[in-house]
């Protein structure tokens, strides 16, 4: 059978984007359906607005450190229009830089929400396409759980485009969207509650790590409300009156509503069940290979029952298309994925927490730890801690994850992942002389 296309890529998000140019270039013939700006979540609604709104809260503090070092105390102002401004034409600028690449790499660019027909077709208005092979990149959506009058939050999504700055914030959920943007809207002058289910932030990563996080986040002004969730939301002339449910049962009025309860697979309008791909618990199942029940459709990313990170995605479409197109059958490691939480203070982590490694390996688990005034610090008087953390197995003295909070976390583990990768051992990081004065020193002198 003949086909409009070797390849249709349903979604042009860094995972579309990726493996639709890695297979243009192996000479298929390749299209790319999009239904919103090209760029994906990372680019338009995520990574990259979210690390310049973070970067731009960090001035704050930063007036008030210049003063330990002889500079002149200012009054400043901040423009909540002209940043969401800035921000937003840098965001499209990006996205039509993403057109101009897929232009030079041959893909073609079709407007529009495509959905299936059948395994083969897809439909994107009223136009229809036929492909040999079909990968499906859609990436995930921002979740709203089930609470009355939860239609009045905002999500991740829409934060980047609320015309004025809310004085008083509310932020339900500890994963790290809710978090960074904690760290975001205080930075920014916001007076800032988050609202978390357990006693702690960031589920899943190392303990200490948590706790040191949030230990900053509270000593920058934030206030967190522990072991509770939101029962009710009522939209009044004063604000948003929510009521709690669970430890706290008070209730607060906010001008606004953060919902940072996860995201999920943007499936709902796909149409998989006329191309046969099974999910599982609303996620695309996929093999080793990107592969889903069906041989010749693959996915990707975030609509998949993987890791949620875009260089993760990244990864997937550029192996699948090497796999199908350039001969060169390969697959991706999950294994030792380093991740940057942009919190203030800043986390970030490569391999097993402590409490992972404890379930895997027992007893022949040595953590060594330092925590510290960092350097910067020395004149500006803050109570700032910066954490470092090593987890060994004894029996090989291999480093099996190694956490950070403080700043340049992620920059400085980015580095260390390499050799977590690579097996270093405990006894490799001893023997590397650190670059002094330095906070990344810290992690060849732990003892």
């Amino acid at each position: 059978m003949t086909y409009d296309y070797d390849l249709f890529v349903i979604g042009a998000g860094s995972g579309g984007l990726a493996s639709s140019k890695r297979a243009a270039s192996y000479g298929a013939k390749v299209a790319i359906a999009e239904n919103d700006l090209v760029g994906g979540t990372c680019v338009i609604r995520g990574c990259v607005p979210k690390k310049l709104m973070v970067y731009a809260s960090t001035f704050s503090h930063l007036y008030e450190d210049a003063i330990g070092y002889g500079w002149s105390a200012v009054e400043s102002s901040f423009d909540w229009e002209k940043l969401v401004t800035s921000v937003d034409t840098e965001v499209r600028r990006l996205s039509k830089l993403h057109i101009s690449f897929l232009e030079k790499a041959g893909v073609e660019l079709i407007s529009g929400y495509a959905k299936f027909i059948d395994a083969h077709t897809v439909e994107v208005g009223d136009q229809k396409f036929t492909a040999a092979k079909i990968l499906i990149a859609v990436g995930g959506e921002a979740h709203k759980i089930d609470i009355p009058g939860i239609e009045h939050a905002i999500t991740s999504r829409e934060i980047f485009l609320i015309k004025e700055q809310p004085k008083r914030l509310a932020i339900l959920g500890g994963g790290y969207i809710g978090v960074e943007f904690a760290c975001i809207m205080n930075g920014l002058g916001s007076q800032v509650t988050q609202i978390i289910r357990r006693d702690l932030i960031l589920n899943d990563f190392d303990g200490e790590l948590r706790t040191n996080v949030q230990e900053g986040m509270v000593k920058h002004g934030i206030n967190f409300v522990t072991g509770s969730s939101i029962a009710q939301i009522e939209k009044t002339p004063e604000g948003l009156k929510l009521t709690l449910s669970g430890e706290s049962t008070e209730t607060l009025t906010v001008d606004a509503l953060l919902c940072a309860t996860g995201r999920w697979p943007n499936l709902e309008k796909l149409g998989l069940e006329n191309a046969g791909v099974e999910t599982d618990k609303g996620a695309i199942v996929v093999t080793k290979d990107s592969r889903t029940s069906q041989p010749h459709i693959f996915a990707v990313g975030d609509c998949t029952n993987r890791i949620n990170l875009t260089p993760i995605a990244i990864a997937e479409g550029r192996a699948f298309a090497d796999t199908e197109f350039g001969n060169n059958p390969r697959a991706i490691s999950y294994e030792n994925v380093a991740s940057a939480v942009f919190s203030q203070p800043e986390a970030a982590t490569v391999g097993l927490s402590e409490e992972q490694a404890k379930v895997k390996f027992g007893d022949s688990i040595k953590c060594y730890t330092a925590k510290f005034r960092p350097m910067f610090h020395s004149l500006t008087g803050a109570d700032e801690k910066t954490f470092v953390k090593l987890i060994v197995e004894t029996n090989t003295d291999r480093v099996l994850g190694v956490h950070m909070v403080g700043k340049d976390a992620g920059e400085i583990i980015q580095g260390m992942a390499i050799a977590v990768n690579m097996g270093a051992t405990k006894k490799d990081f001893d023997a590397t002389i650190g670059i002094h004065p330095s906070t990344a020193e810290e992690f060849v002198t732990l003892r």
